[in-house]
């Protein structure tokens, strides 16, 4: 089964998908500064470094799937909220483009819950009708991934669709950790000690961490942060890992911020040493990138963009092993039917004999 990818950032979704035993042959990455890791981690797979809106169809090549994770500054709740007013948002045209000219067995798109919001209530419909018409059987979900052993609450929608001639529906896998999380004591404990305060400017220790990528940001905390308790124990799954180092959540180390009044917290006096940052490579370990997945980066900061606008390689893989057992399954089927013709056919052409 070959993919290919759009927005494939680090490529949380494509190693997701990689390990379930699908082969990703194509990727569309245009930010340039995470070109290097996806290169280095990716080996094999060829990157196309365009922006997708300068991309023909003709230059993708065939494939049995096509997955990505448009852009989600548009849609978020905690950004710019303008959907498809915004050019980043559009994208999502650019994406269901080549998906309907290419018309692969099926595809999977990603985004944020703010697309939920009634604000882009007309918009959404109109992406979904859009799926259809171009040919396939949408399924739309909204999944918060801790539901299926990422230890974090993250809730993402996901768009999977079919295409129509196969006759088949995607249906959402069940949760398997819907009782029973991962706390971060078993996603991060064994990283407490040897982590690095990032260097001046929060510049990469870069080889100088004694485990890949594990240093965190320095600098203060905005008002904002300071407003929310921040801090998650560690019998606790993580707040969503976000796309800017800033606002990482703290290390479970610390006691909880106390509350003062409204949209005002502290530390707790006297604790102040306890709080700092996730390092990258405890944000990544909660995205359940593997440690051998390493970030390349000069700026801290790049380290952080990439890990908290992935799709966790957990979830990613949850949903790819259901696929590709329905296409399985699916072929299966043909298979069968295609055996019981020809026992049939053969069955007619001895009568025919016999009747001679």
């Amino acid at each position: 089964m070959k993919l290919a990818t759009f927005f494939a950032g680090a490529g949380g979704l494509d190693l997701g998908f990689s390990q379930a035993g699908f082969d990703v042959i194509w990727a569309n990455e245009y930010d340039k500064s995470i070109w290097e890791t996806y290169e280095k981690n990716h080996e094999g797979v060829y990157l196309d470094k365009r922006s997708i809106t300068e991309i023909p169809t003709n230059e993708v090549p065939d494939c049995d799937g096509i997955i990505g994770g448009p852009p989600c500054q548009s849609w978020s709740e905690a950004g710019a909220k303008r959907g498809i007013g915004d050019k980043r948002g559009q994208l999502f045209y650019d994406f269901i483009r080549i998906l309907a000219d290419k018309q692969p067995k099926f595809f999977l798109a990603e985004n944020v819950s703010g697309m939920l919001l009634a604000s882009h209530g007309s918009a959404l419909e109109n992406i979904k009708s859009m799926f259809r018409e171009c040919g396939y059987n949408l399924s739309f979900k909204m999944l918060n991934v801790s539901d299926y052993g990422v230890p974090q609450d993250r809730k993402r929608v996901f768009f999977v669709g079919y295409r129509t001639d196969l006759g088949i529906e995607f249906k959402f896998p069940t949760p398997t950790t819907l009782e029973n999380k991962i706390p971060l004591s078993k996603a991060i404990g064994d990283l407490k000690d040897n982590v690095l305060s990032a260097q001046k400017g929060n510049i990469t220790n870069g080889e100088g961490c004694l485990i890949s990528n594990h240093e965190y940001m320095t600098g203060g905390f905005s008002t904002i942060y300071m407003s929310r308790n921040r801090v998650r124990s560690w019998d606790e799954v993580s707040f969503t890992i976000q796309a800017g180092g800033r606002h990482a959540p703290c290390h479970p180390q610390a006691p909880k911020f106390e509350f003062v009044e409204q949209n005002v917290r502290v530390f707790v006096p006297g604790k102040e040493d306890l709080y700092r940052r996730l390092s990258v490579r405890e944000c990544a370990r909660v995205q359940t990138f593997p440690d051998n997945f390493k970030f390349y980066y000069k700026n801290i900061a790049d380290g952080y963009k990439m890990i908290g606008n992935a799709v966790p390689v957990r979830m990613a893989n949850v949903l790819a092993k259901k696929i590709l057992d329905d296409l399985k399954n699916l072929n299966h089927s043909e298979q069968i039917k295609t055996q019981k013709w020809h026992l049939v056919s053969n069955m007619i052409e001895s009568t025919s004999v016999i009747a001679v």
